[in-house]
C-alpha cells in the first residue's frame, strides 16, 4: 500500500529531475538541445527510473536479473541526486538572500552550467564511492566480560556476521572476502545473525559454489545462524512487500543451502555447546507474522536454562533487549539495522532502535549489533561499514 501511495510522488520528482537535467545539458552545449539527443536521453532516464516497476513485473529470466541489478544501483544514485540537488537549491537560496553575489551572475547560463557540473561530479563521486566501499569488509572488535564460569575456558572468541543478503548485489566474491576476514580472526564460535538471503532464493548465482565457500569457515565450535525478516521468498517493489491472504512458507532450498554450507540453524532453539555455554537462536518476528506462526518470548526460550553458565542469544532484530536481559541472557547478538547503510540513514536509524549498531550494556546483558556484511536495496554504503564483528568474551567468577 505504501508503495502505491508514494508512486505519484516518485514520478513527480523524476519529472522535475529530468527537466532540470535537460535544462542543464542545454546550457552546456547546443548538441544537447537536439531532438535526437533529447529523445535518447529521456528514453534512457525513463528506463532507469522505471526499473523498480519493470523488475517487479518481469519476474523471471536474464532480463529480470538485469533489471534488478540496475534497480539496485539506480536507487542509490537517485537518492544522492535528490540530496545533491537539495543542497544546490538551498545554497542558491542562501546566496540570493545574502545578496553577496549579484542576481545576474546567479541567472547567468555559464553559472548554471558550472553549478550543474559540480552537482553531477558530486553525484558520480558519492555513487562510485558507495558501490566500491560496500565491498570492503571491516572487522569491528569488542571486549565483553561475563561474570560466570565457562567450563574449561577463560575466554571465548565469537565472530558475528549478519545481513549477508545473498542475491543480486551480494554473491560469491563478497562471501570469499567474508570467509577470509572470519578465518583471520581465528574464532571459537561463528554466529550468522539473520538475513542470509534477500527475499528471493533464485536471485543467488551458483548457490552450490557459495555454499562451498562458506564451508571453508574455520572455528572451534562451528557456525550457527538464526533467520531474519528477509529469509523468506517475497516479491518486492522498490523494497516494499505487499500484504496478501496467503500464508508465507519457508523455501526448503534455504535450509538445504545452510546444511550444504555446514551451518546449523537455531529457530527458537537452544543448544548446549561443549557443556560450557548455551547458544540460543530466535525466530524473527516479521517472518513468523507472515507465516502465521508464533515465536517464544525470551522467558519461554530461556526460562528453564541453567543460568550458572553463559547464555548467548542470536536475535536478528535488536528488540526486546530488556526482556532478554531479565530472562537471563548474558550476550545478545543482532543485525538488521545495517547501521542505516547510507547517509543520511546512518543518522536517522538512531531514532528507531535503542542499539542501532555497536555495543550497549542493558542490565547484566551486553547487546552487540553488527552493521552487516551485505547490502539491502541500493548496492552502496556511504557513512557506514560492511563488517564482521570479533568479540573477545572474558569469563570471571561472580565476586
Amino acid at each position: 500500500m505504501l508503495a502505491f501511495l508514494l508512486a505519484p510522488l516518485y514520478f513527480l520528482i523524476n519529472w522535475y529531475v529530468l527537466r532540470l537535467a535537460m535544462r542543464w545539458m542545454g546550457a552546456c552545449h547546443k548538441y544537447f538541445q537536439s531532438k535526437w539527443f533529447c529523445r535518447g536521453f529521456v528514453g534512457a532516464y525513463l528506463f532507469m527510473a522505471l526499473t523498480p516497476l519493470t523488475s517487479f513485473i518481469v519476474h523471471k529470466g536474464v532480463l529480470h536479473r538485469l533489471l534488478k541489478l540496475l534497480n539496485n544501483y539506480w536507487l542509490g544514485i537517485f537518492l544522492y541526486t535528490l540530496l545533491v540537488l537539495f543542497g544546490a537549491g538551498l545554497t542558491r537560496i542562501l546566496l540570493k538572500r545574502t545578496k553577496r553575489i549579484s542576481q545576474d551572475f546567479l541567472e547567468y547560463r555559464k553559472t548554471f552550467a558550472a553549478a550543474g557540473g559540480i552537482c553531477v561530479f558530486l553525484i558520480t563521486l558519492l555513487s562510485i564511492y558507495g558501490i566500491f566501499h560496500a565491498r570492503y569488509i571491516h572487522t569491528a572488535k569488542y571486549a565483553v566480560e561475563i561474570q560466570k564460569e565457562c567450563w574449561g575456558r577463560e575466554d571465548l572468541r565469537i565472530i558475528v556476521a549478519g545481513d549477508l543478503h545473498l542475491g543480486y548485489s551480494v554473491g560469491e566474491e563478497q562471501m570469499r572476502r567474508m570467509v577470509e576476514a572470519i578465518n583471520a580472526c581465528d574464532g571459537d564460535l561463528v554466529c550468522l545473525t539473520g538475513d542470509i538471503f534477500d527475499n528471493e532464493y533464485n536471485a543467488i548465482s551458483h548457490p552450490e559454489r557459495i555454499a562451498s565457500v562458506l564451508r571453508e569457515i574455520k572455528s572451534t565450535y562451528g557456525v550457527y545462524a538464526c533467520w531474519g525478516n528477509h529469509d523468506l521468498n517475497e516479491k518486492l517493489l522498490a523494497g516494499f512487500s505487499f500484504p496478501s491472504g496467503e500464508v508465507r512458507k519457508e523455501d526448503p532450498r534455504m535450509k538445504e543451502f545452510l546444511e550444504a554450507a555446514d551451518i546449523t540453524l537455531l529457530s527458537d532453539e537452544v543448544l548446549l555447546v561443549d557443556d560450557a555455554f548455551c547458544l540460543a537462536g530466535r525466530k524473527d518476528p516479521s517472518m513468523v507474522k507472515k507465516m502465521r506462526e508464533s515465536r517464544e518470548s525470551p522467558e519461554e526460550l530461556l526460562g528453564n536454562l541453567n543460568k550458572d553458565i553463559p547464555v548467548i542469544v542470536m536475535d536478528h532484530q535488536p528488540s526486546q533487549l530488556e526482556e532478554l536481559a531479565e530472562a537471563g541472557a548474558d550476550l545478545d547478538l543482532s543485525g538488521h539495522t545495517h547501521d542505516g547503510q547510507m547517509f543520511p540513514g546512518n543518522l536517522t536509524v538512531r531514532l528507531g532502535w535503542k542499539n542501532p549498531c555497536g555495543l550497549l550494556q542493558v542490565g547484566d546483558m551486553t547487546s552487540i549489533v553488527t552493521s552487516g556484511v551485505g547490502v539491502w536495496g541500493p548496492a552502496m554504503r556511504v557513512g557506514t561499514e560492511s563488517e564482521i564483528v570479533e568479540i573477545l568474551v572474558h569469563f570471571t567468577e561472580n565476586p
